[in-house]
């Protein structure tokens, strides 16, 4: 798993003027809780930010401006509708060793068996928990000859050592859809009333 190091200095003014005056200067408010300490308000530089957010379940080490250097990882961001961009970012402190639920990407490989099947993502995450510091960034599925009507449940997936499946193990994660043959009786239909509005 990746660690990122992210320069954060604490955040003293708050509210919206405050916030977009930090997103103006290229920068992300943010703040990161946890172990029953009070919230601490940061601001992130925003291309870092958002580069390593890009990794799920990245581990953020914060060197943060006169008190020292702290683990995290991201648990939400908040992005403009619009344009996209990152809003705010809530970060989880964590400590190495220590154990944490996250949701992880799952991530199909392999063919089908032949057929024009589709392969249906019931579930695109899976909640895992695991040591901070090794937290997956994706667990990998095997769909390889699956036929319709195949489905894999969570208990099927193989987790990485030291990772424990939080998600009901009964859970269908993936399946496997025949193919829809075109229905002629709709085409006849569209012919039929194309004719009755000519």
């Amino acid at each position: 798993m990746s660690e990122v190091k992210l320069a954060a200095s604490v955040r003293t003014e708050f509210g919206k003027g405050a916030a977009r005056k930090i997103r103006r200067s290229a920068q992300v408010p943010a703040v990161l809780y946890g172990h029953g300490s009070d919230p601490i308000h940061l601001t992130l530089p925003g291309h870092e930010t958002v580069m390593a957010l890009r990794t799920p379940n990245v581990l953020l080490s914060l060197d943060i401006e006169g008190k020292g250097t702290e683990l995290a990882i991201p648990k939400a961001a908040q992005r403009d509708p619009l344009k996209g961009f990152l809003e705010h970012v809530d970060l989880l402190l964590v400590k190495r060793g220590e154990k944490v639920t996250v949701e992880v990407p799952v991530v199909a490989e392999g063919e089908l068996a032949a057929g024009g099947n589709l392969l249906e993502h019931v579930l695109n995450t899976l909640s895992v928990e695991a040591e901070a510091t090794h937290l997956p960034e994706s667990v990998t599925v095997s769909v390889e000859g699956l036929e319709a009507g195949a489905s894999v449940l969570a208990q099927d997936i193989a987790l990485p050592k030291g990772i424990t499946l939080v998600t009901e193990g009964d859970a269908v994660v993936l399946q496997v859809l025949a193919a829809q043959a075109e229905e002629p009786a709709a085409e006849a239909a569209e012919g039929e009333a194309e004719g009755a509005e000519a």
